[in-house]
């Protein structure tokens, strides 16, 4: 069927890096057409503005094999597209990291420049023969709804939109380079895929053998390699790329980001995201119905969230069921005036139940830990205690001590598993299209040693050492950690 994923954008944001800046429409200032024009504070009026915009530089296989020559996209001849002019994109279809300014304070004029990346989508000029081509797709780290999709739609769109004839997949995450024989994918194979939870080419944490991998893609005559998988997986990711650069390798490497925590920088979001959140809602409401249904009840939900609180933020606006959200980025404590025990004394007191959602990574610092427990996993993130257990029992110790003999229960739901193996919803499938196709045409196109997600609402190539290093964070200052407080009305455990 037709996949017309990456027609031309119509909003206004459009630049050309050819010229030394871009003029935007202006903006009107006032209704009154005899009012003075505003300025900003360097006089510059407001009507207009320009913006010095620099284009992250983009690997790419010319970089260090500057014989390969292009050829024409397979595309051009493919039955299910008609394309035009607009159709591909080009070296001046950007996108522009930062969107919001105050243009009363902001000169965009300045000397500082803005970042832009190279849009995603299908290019004219392609870097392979697709017959050529052998592929390897592999997924790593922990379970995310979608993984599935991204697979089937990297299958359906090498297979069908370029022509690609081997496919493969690598079973048990970056290990089954070297350990075990690849699965050959194809179109009819993957069909169903979509429909199911969890990968079906398996995954696991640890096992990166940098030269044992590269070597086995080479014995293997792979010459694209899809990975999918969170910040260590990248991390990963950026040393494969490196040595397949140093060796000269004709090998086009491409990063899907997976991270139910939404804690990859720069994209707009992780794929599996929306659908865990949806998922965690239900979570919150059965822990809700079973805090009414008992007096003084607390319900207490643990949510993801290693280093960002981004699910239990998200589900708690959502729900409005929510008495009190706890997220790593927003220390917390018990005791005393403006701590959380006597903010849920006065919520009982008040309401006769509480709910409280709880990200893995808050607490942590509060939580003992013995030189055993500071431990990291095979991928090299922290080992996190269990924050919900804790707290449980620090809330129980709570209540004995300052409420003897009056009822009080505490019922600890642990989502984790449930949401994370599901299948996505529309929105994340959707998603995980656009991401797996994006990938493709960028690999077709030379391009390496990149991720493909969401700026601003449009698809862009980001150079994989730089998303890698950074982290999405809750913004404890802005607007969104504003609704929560004020939805729930919890204290800011700030000391006085």
């Amino acid at each position: 069927m037709p996949r017309r994923h990456f027609a031309p954008s119509i909003l206004f944001l459009f630049l050309f890096l050819l010229l030394p800046s871009v003029q935007l429409f202006p903006l009107p200032a006032t209704m009154n057409e005899n009012a003075p024009p505003k300025t900003h504070q360097d006089g510059q009026p407001l009507e207009s503005f320009t913006i010095n915009a620099t284009l992250v530089r983009l690997p790419h296989l010319t970089d260090y094999l500057p014989h390969l020559k292009p050829q024409t996209t397979p595309l051009e001849s493919n039955h299910f597209y008609h394309p035009s002019d607009e159709f591909y994109l080009s070296h001046s279809d950007v996108i522009i990291r930062r969107t919001i300014y105050d243009l009363s304070t902001t000169s965009l004029s300045s000397s500082s420049p803005h970042l832009s990346y190279p849009r995603a989508g299908p290019r004219k000029q392609i870097f392979y023969n697709p017959q050529n081509v052998r592929a390897a797709i592999v997924t790593c780290g922990g379970l995310c709804p979608g993984l599935n999709t991204v697979i089937r739609e990297l299958v359906v769109g090498l297979s069908e939109e370029y022509g690609v004839p081997e496919i493969f997949g690598i079973k048990a995450g970056y290990r089954g380079f070297y350990s075990m024989d690849p699965v050959k994918l194809d179109v009819k194979m993957v069909h169903n895929w979509h429909k199911r939870g969890g990968t079906v080419l398996e995954t696991s944490r640890g096992g990166f053998d940098l030269h044992k991998i590269v070597n086995a893609i080479e014995e293997h005559g792979y010459n694209q390699v899809y990975i999918i998988g969170g910040d260590g997986t990248l991390r990963g990711a950026v040393k494969i790329f490196n040595e397949i650069r140093h060796r000269k390798l004709h090998i086009g490497v491409a990063a899907i980001p997976k991270t139910v925590d939404n804690d990859v920088g720069i994209i707009d979001r992780s794929f599996g995201f929306q659908t865990a959140v949806e998922k965690a809602q239900q979570a919150i409401s059965a822990a809700h119905v079973e805090a009414e249904s008992a007096p003084n009840g607390i319900g207490l939900v643990k949510l993801m969230g290693r280093t960002t609180g981004h699910i239990a933020l998200n589900a708690t606006l959502s729900s409005r069921d929510v008495d009190c959200c706890l997220i790593p980025e927003n220390p917390f404590y018990l005791e005393g005036k403006g701590g959380l025990f006597e903010f849920l004394d006065e919520r009982l007191a008040q309401n006769g139940h509480a709910v409280v959602v709880v990200a893995e990574g808050a607490g942590q610092d509060m939580i003992p830990r013995t030189d055993a427990a500071s431990q990291k996993d095979e991928s090299g993130n922290p080992v996190f205690l269990d924050v919900g257990v804790w707290l449980k029992g620090e809330l129980k110790r709570w209540w004995e001590r300052d409420h003897k003999d009056e009822l009080f229960t505490v019922k600890y739901i642990d989502p984790t598993y449930m949401i994370r193996a599901v299948t996505a919803n529309a929105t994340d499938n959707l998603y995980c299209t656009l991401l797996a196709h994006s990938a493709i045409h960028g690999v077709m196109a030379g391009y390496t040693g990149f991720v493909a997600g969401p700026i601003n609402g449009n698809y862009a190539y980001i150079p994989m050492d730089e998303i890698s290093v950074t982290k999405n964070e809750v913004n404890t200052k802005d607007h969104n950690w504003a609704w929560v407080r004020s939805v729930t009305t919890q204290p800011d455990f700030v000391r006085s």
